[in-house]
């Protein structure tokens, strides 16, 4: 589409988690053909659709439920909603294979900007604990806390840090979880990117069988399409490109966003909406920044 190829990523919590097929994780990447140029936006998993009456991170798990495949049609398809942009490819990678693979390249190295303690930061496995009746079910939870400034993070930190929700003040907003996810991809570039990485053919073998046990694509590549990716995988390194990050969110004081959450008892729960009720002006926006880059 004018040049650009456009890819979703989509992480879920995996089997045997309460709301496996969730897509918690939704990051959108759009490449250029010539350039190589990446422009990257993290999705708010709290958008509601009208078309789906849900957040859109349900799109994934109501696709699977009416066919196996459906989810990456609907998530696409949600996706496409918002952003006004096609999804050409998308892939599915559940937390497990999110763990395995950082650990695999040893840890990242993760700038935080401001320390924060999240209180509730569920467990997996004790959603249903009555925690021998504690009224308010702290087993379930555990605390979570991080330092400002550089951090090196195993992949089970790291996914802690990008998926913590509740914590305490700035922290605690869809916004600031969405930063946090596009500082980790950045720090995992960095990583694998890395010449300690793309000369070790050993660890080269070991990324592959990951990427084989814990990731799914809606596409069977053809050889063509894999030499076509890695040719502009090599581009991207030769000419050290920057991925550019583009967000939403509801602004701030002195300038309001393009989102805003309406009050509870519309929605009988926290969602985000377009500020204008349709998502014209955010695809105005968004094609600007992809296209012309401001």
């Amino acid at each position: 589409s004018k040049n650009r190829v456009n890819f979703l990523i989509l992480g879920a919590r995996g089997e045997n988690e309460e709301g496996e097929d969730l897509t918690d994780t939704m990051i959108f990447i759009s490449l250029d053909k010539d350039s190589a140029d990446v422009a990257m936006f993290s999705i708010p998993r709290d958008i509601w659709l009208n078309s789906l009456q849900a957040k859109i991170n349900t799109a994934y798990h109501y696709g699977e439920k009416k066919k196996e495949g459906g989810g990456f049609v609907l998530a696409k398809d949600a996706v496409y909603q918002v952003l006004g942009q096609p999804v050409h490819y998308s892939v599915l990678i559940n937390f497990q294979g999110f763990i395995k693979l950082i650990d695999l390249l040893g840890g990242i190295e993760v700038e935080v900007n401001r320390s924060f303690d999240d209180y509730k930061y569920p467990i997996p496995g004790k959603e249903n604990d009555d925690c021998g009746g504690d009224p308010e079910h702290r087993c379930r939870y555990e605390h979570l806390y991080f330092d400002a400034g550089l951090q090196h993070m195993n992949g089970e930190t790291a996914l802690k840090f990008v998926r913590s929700r509740n914590a305490e003040g700035e922290e605690g907003t869809d916004f600031a979880r969405s930063q946090r996810q596009r500082k980790v991809i950045l720090a995992f570039k960095d990583k694998i990117l890395s010449y300690k990485v793309l000369l070790n053919p050993k660890k080269i073998i070991e990324i592959k069988k990951v990427l084989e046990e814990y990731i799914k694509f809606d596409t069977q590549f053809t050889e063509e399409q894999i030499t076509a990716f890695l040719s502009l995988f090599l581009k991207f390194v030769r000419d050290k490109n920057d991925i550019r990050t583009i967000s939403l969110d509801t602004g701030t004081k002195e300038g309001l966003g393009f989102l805003y959450n309406p009050p509870i008892s519309q929605y009988e729960q926290w969602v985000l909406r377009p500020r204008d009720e349709d998502w014209s002006q955010v695809h105005r926006y968004i094609e600007e920044k992809i296209y012309k880059g401001y």
